[in-house]
This record gives C-alpha cells, structure tokens and sequence, in this order.
C-alpha cells in the first residue's frame, strides 16, 4: 500500500524547526573549521556525530546515513562536505583562518540536511520513501566526489531521485529557483601548450615566439567561440591563466594557458571542445609554433527532472517559499553526475535581501549566509524531497 504524504511537508517542517538551534550550532563549528576536498576528515566526524543514525564512509571522506522505510527505493538528498582554498575575510566570529574557508555555503547545506535528516528520521516509516542523506566529498575539487559515488555506492542503492539545495547570493531572499531542464552548465578544463624555438628578444627573426601565437590564441578563442555557437544558447569560455618565458628580453621555448569551457547543451560542449583545438592549431602554425591541447573532461550539464521541479514548485509556500524567476546560470556543478544514474534536481535557495548578509559571489572571502539560510536550505530540502517521493511513488 502506498504511504500517503497528506501533512508530511508539514510534519517534516515543524520537526526541522525544532531541529535549527542544535543546527545553527552545527554550522557554526563546521565553517570554522573547514577542509580541503578529499581530507574532509573532520567535517565528516562532526556530521556524522549529529546524525540520528550510524552513517556509512563511502567515496572516501564522504558519509551516507538512512533513515526511514527500508522497503523500495530511496530519495537521495546531497550536501557537499569540502571548502575551499581561500582566506576568510568576513570577520565573523566562528570564522575559518589557515587559508580554507566554506565560501560557497557547504556549511549551511550540510546543517541543513542534518536537521533534516533528524526531523525525518522521527517520522521513521511514516515516511512514503527512506530519505538517504548523502555527505558527499570533493564537490570544489577533482577528482569529483559526486562522479565516484554515482559511479559506487549510489549506483548500487539505485536511489528514485537525487535532490539538493544550494543558497545564492544571487536570487532573492525568501524565493528558490527551481526550473526544469539545464540550469547549471557542463564545465570542461583545457590545458593549451604552445612550442615555439627560443631566442634572444633582440634577434626575434631567429626564433619563433610562443608568446606571441598564445596572446593571439586567446583573443581568436574568445572572437571565435561566439560564432560556432547560437547565441541563444549558453556557452561559455575563458581563459584564466597564461604563463610563459622567465625575462622581458628572451623569446622562451613554450607558453602554457588554461582554459574552462561551459555549455548548457551537449551539442554545444562538443563544438567548444573541437573549436579549441582548431583555434589553436591553426593559430599556432601560423606562427611557426606548434600547439599541444590536453582536455580534462568535467561535470556534464545539470538538468533538473520537469516532474520533481513541478510537484515542488506546487509545495513551496507550505514551506513559506515563492518560486524565483526563471534563473540559470553557466555555473556547474558535480551534482550534475547523478543524472547519469537517477532523476535529479537542483534549487538555488536565495540571499539577496537577508537581513544581516552583506551581498558577495560565490567563492569570495567576505560571503558569509546568515544562520537563518540554515532554516531557509533545510525547507528547500524537504520539499525538494516530498516532491520527489511524490513523483517516485505517485503517492498523494
């Protein structure tokens, strides 16, 4: 017999409600003391520590834990467990120092899926599916914490649906960007190494200048990649890092540039792939230089499953939620990896206009969410997990 979800948003929410103090707290000890992907030693034992039930280590550093119905598939929900290489500059005083920092909101999102997790866990199996809260490792990093688990223990638990909820100084206070379709964009990494011959800078005719091909290679990158792509598509590259030679008066053997490539449309990832190495042939030979390219594949775009994003979309103002604008962006995201094994879906829970939260990008030394984001990210975690027990079970 199907389980009914009549009242179980509610129940989930006034469970989470009394779950924040202890999460806020939570939070507070995990943004002081961040870690960097892939040695989420720490961060695991303090999560794991609050959880109702024993969590299990997988992919690493990262923690699954169970609660609820045992029979039939789960809904996965996933926080990221990592920080990142920055200094923190915010000045709060649960601040991170050393040089890592969550400045991307790991540390909301994982308090938040704890009271969650908690609140659920009380239900047991009034529950219509068992919640696996996920921990995952190495979302900032590669290799990807997501991609080892969707190709592990996720995998193998065959989940119904994979949700989650990420804050964004970007969106408005109050509302949560949930759409169908892609919304964060696929991100591939290129390394570009030009081979010139060296010489003396007072004698250029003697040697070929990598300097020159490569600083001719980013501009012919950047005027051509507009061109092989519609324009009402997203697609993005940029060119973030050139080095090369060691004098201002020597023509150096190579020079080197790093590259990200993003698309929301798989079609489109193939053409920048296939326009960078084009591009830097031909520039190159045109040089008299040669050009090696070295691409290391990441995350596909994330498409956000049309029933889940509808069946939640329709519970959000129970969880005193308003559905933002239609919001997309050429970020990505490693969550993007579970796609290839459930259906899945993003919200992006918004800061703009929160008391007390000082506007800043994602990543920057002075973000810093408010305690109320904890509150705000777990209520989007539970629709978002309704929604896809709804659209899992076709329970009502």
């Amino acid at each position: 017999m199907q389980r009914s979800t009549d009242g179980l948003l509610g129940l989930l929410l006034a469970g989470v409600e009394r779950e924040l103090p202890r999460a806020v707290e939570l939070r507070h000890l995990l943004h002081a003391h961040p870690e960097l992907a892939h040695a989420e030693e720490r961060t695991a034992t303090a999560v794991s520590a609050q959880l109702p039930v024993e969590a299990v280590a997988v992919a690493g550093t990262g923690r699954l834990a169970h609660v609820g119905p045992r029979a039939g598939p789960a809904v996965a929900v996933r926080a990221e467990l990592d920080g990142l290489p920055v200094q923190e500059r915010t000045g709060a005083s649960f601040s991170a120092s050393g040089g890592v920092m969550h400045a991307c909101g790991h540390d909301v999102h994982m308090a938040a899926l704890v009271a969650l997790a908690r609140s659920a866990h009380e239900l047991g199996d009034a529950l219509p599916a068992g919640l696996l809260a996920v921990f995952q490792p190495s979302e900032e990093a590669y290799p990807s914490g997501a991609e080892q688990l969707a190709h592990g223990e996720l995998a193998g638990a065959r989940p119904a649906a994979i949700v989650a909820a990420h804050i964004h100084p970007e969106v408005r206070w109050g509302t949560v960007a949930l759409d169908a379709g892609p919304v964060n964009a696929s991100c591939d990494y290129v390394e570009i190494t030009v081979e010139g011959e060296p010489s003396h800078g007072a004698y250029p005719h003697r040697g070929r200048d990598p300097i020159l091909a490569i600083a001719q290679l980013v501009v012919a990158l950047h005027a051509e990649a507009p061109r092989r792509i519609d324009p009402v598509h997203p697609a993005v590259l940029t060119v973030g890092v050139l080095e090369g030679g060691d004098a201002g008066n020597v023509i150096p053997p190579r020079a080197r540039a790093l590259a990200a490539l993003r698309a929301h449309r798989p079609e489109d990832r193939l053409v920048l792939r296939r326009l960078v190495e084009e591009v830097s042939s031909g520039v190159a030979s045109a040089h008299g230089c040669s050009a090696i390219v070295e691409l290391v594949p990441g995350e596909p775009a994330l498409e956000n499953d049309p029933a889940i994003v509808a069946a939640a979309r329709e519970l959000l103002s129970e969880a005193e939620l308003i559905a933002a604008p239609e919001w997309r962006s050429c970020g990505s995201d490693d969550f993007a990896f579970f796609g290839e094994i459930s259906p899945i879906a993003m919200a992006f829970v918004g800061l703009d206009g929160a008391e007390r939260f000082q506007t800043r990008p994602l990543h920057h030394p002075e973000l810093l969410a408010p305690d109320s984001a904890v509150g705000a990210v777990a209520r989007a975690q539970a629709v978002l997990y309704v929604a896809a027990a709804l659209s899992a079970t076709g329970s009502t």
